[in-house]
């Protein structure tokens, strides 16, 4: 059982995935704050904490978690009460120390470079973890918080966070919107996501065993105009999608030229 007790604000994915996993690893949980009520007392009844809608964190609370959506977080960070020497960290890769108040002293990121979604268990075995803090005490017990769920640490400053950031929407985001426009052309076929699985897992598997940049095919990267204006012709029911396969075609053509 680790001695640190803390406490979390917000109750969606993020700090769902967070608490369940610090709760198991042996850290008390305090308080769970979230304006859902809902949401909110599920998790504390979950973690055996307490639950409230007020940002106030007592004594009691060593550690306060920010997990709340990006749009929220200067709010929530500046109306948040606590004791002077209570750490308080935030999950935001986009953000960095500059966004915390005057008030609050011990100040941290703890960003965990991973896409979460309710009701799906996240394995933090590996998981590399952004971290920044405002002083050495505050770097090693967010040290401590990663190793206890079996992470990867990272002491990373905002500015490369940020790029990181941005790779993880092209690695993540962009990915699954793609695949979200494959399965659409698949289904104007009349065949379901299930049949480019086996091409899904495969060009995964390659893109991490030889490097994405070893791995492409296709017709962009044949310069094969005749299957492309094809494709074109085919996209016809959707100009957006015209102009995302036209995009994307001409940006795999300038990268392997170069």
């Amino acid at each position: 059982m680790y001695q640190k007790a803390i406490s979390f604000a917000g109750a969606g994915r993020v700090a769902e995935a967070l608490c369940i996993a610090l709760f198991y690893a042996g850290f008390r949980i305090d308080k769970i704050a979230s304006e859902t009520k809902g949401s909110g007392k599920l998790l504390a009844d979950a973690c055996k904490a307490a639950w409230s809608s007020d940002l106030y964190f007592g004594d009691s609370t060593e550690i306060v978690i920010v997990a709340v959506p990006d749009h929220r977080l200067k709010s929530v960070l500046g109306n948040l009460k606590c004791a002077p020497g209570t750490l308080v960290v935030h999950t935001a890769g986009s953000f960095g120390l500059d966004i915390f108040p005057e008030h609050i002293k011990r100040k941290g990121i703890f960003y965990p470079l991973q896409t979460f979604s309710k009701g799906r268990k996240v394995n933090f075995t590996d998981l590399p973890f952004l971290l920044e803090s405002s002083d050495d005490e505050s770097s090693e017990i967010l040290r401590e918080l990663v190793e206890s769920i079996h992470g990867a640490v990272h002491f990373v400053d905002t500015e490369h966070r940020r790029m990181l950031h941005l790779a993880a929407v092209f690695i993540c985001n962009f990915t699954n919107h793609m695949l979200t426009m494959g399965k659409e052309a698949a289904l104007k076929a009349g065949y379901s996501f299930d049949l480019l699985v086996p091409l899904l897992k495969e060009t995964i598997s390659k893109a991490i065993d030889s490097g994405p940049e070893n791995s492409q095919t296709g017709p962009a990267v044949r310069h094969d105009q005749n299957t492309i204006e094809k494709h074109l012709e085919l996209l016809s029911f959707s100009p957006e999608l015209q102009k995302i396969y036209n995009e994307l075609t001409k940006s795999i053509i300038e990268y392997y030229r170069k």
